[in-house]
């Protein structure tokens, strides 16, 4: 089952926005999502940089939006893109940060919405993936609340481990927590 709480005109990004880069200082739109099975893991894919591969990190799944899709409808379609996982149930914002980073020979200026989501489906495929993605990411894990803290591995966001936790415990936001900017 897929559901998309609050889905609607109001996440459709202005129509002049593109999905790709910051062309006329416009920030790329970018759906995250925070993968939870029954375990209350987190599913991560594992990136590196195409011309530094001993360069790595982990990161949720998502990307950019697309046309008029909406965050979440981003946010689902990039999901099953990105890891093969369709039977989901997604839940609502639970974070959003501005970011900016270097990666494959160009600047990347981000908005990021991360969104909740369960599923029962743990089986992962990466046939999906765009060539860039091809090219920079090695595989997916899913990684408990424990392993995700006591990792000395690069996790994007920075405060994932400490955010996941305070999510586990305490349940989703009322609103999304604004995170402090990344820049990198």
């Amino acid at each position: 089952m897929t559901t998309a709480n609050g889905a609607g005109d109001a996440e459709r990004p202005p129509a002049d926005l593109g999905a790709c880069g910051t062309q006329g200082g416009q920030r790329r739109r970018v759906a995250r999502v925070v993968l939870l099975d029954p375990q209350d893991r987190i599913l991560l894919l594992h990136g590196f940089e195409p011309e530094d591969p001993g360069r790595t990190w982990w990161f949720t799944p998502g990307g950019g939006l697309e046309g008029e899709e909406t965050w979440a409808e981003a946010a689902l379609r990039e999901l099953a893109e990105e890891t093969g996982i369709t039977d989901v149930d997604l839940g609502p914002v639970l974070w959003q940060r501005k970011c900016s980073f270097p990666f494959d020979g160009r600047r990347w200026d981000q908005d990021e919405w991360f969104y909740l989501a369960r599923t029962r489906q743990t089986a992962t495929v990466l046939t999906g993936l765009t060539e860039l993605e091809r090219r920079s990411v090695a595989g997916l894990r899913w990684w408990s609340s424990a392993a995700l803290s006591a990792t000395r591995e690069t996790v994007y966001p920075t405060r994932l481990a400490e955010l996941l936790r305070t999510l586990l415990d305490e349940g989703p936001p009322s609103t999304p927590i604004v995170l402090a900017p990344e820049i990198a």
